[in-house]
């Protein structure tokens, strides 16, 4: 199982608790008392977490692209190209052997 999936399946697993935890609250009502909220703090930090999770687990964030550098169609100065090499001719004032 990839990453993705794994965490997919943790955040099923932990909807089907959240709305356990819910329908428990609405049985218990306040007599659930300080038991009851803890239950519900600690799962609703679990959800916290496993979004916090999701947000920094590699390869499910898109990887970023590098900024682009746009390059203008002006022709180059003539003077860069002074005393400069052809490629496999040599230089311009010399003949090649």
């Amino acid at each position: 199982m990839s990453v993705h999936d794994d965490l997919t399946s943790v955040q099923r697993n932990l909807d089907d608790l959240l709305r356990s935890v819910g329908r428990l609250e609405q049985q218990l009502g306040s007599g659930g008392g300080l038991e009851m909220r803890r239950v519900r703090a600690d799962a609703d930090h679990l959800r916290e977490s496993v979004a916090l999770l999701r947000e920094a687990a590699p390869g499910l964030t898109p990887p970023r692209r590098p900024d682009l550098v746009t390059i203008s169609d002006a022709p180059y100065d003539i003077s860069l190209w002074t005393d400069s090499d052809d490629e496999g001719l040599g230089a311009r004032d010399r003949h090649a052997p």
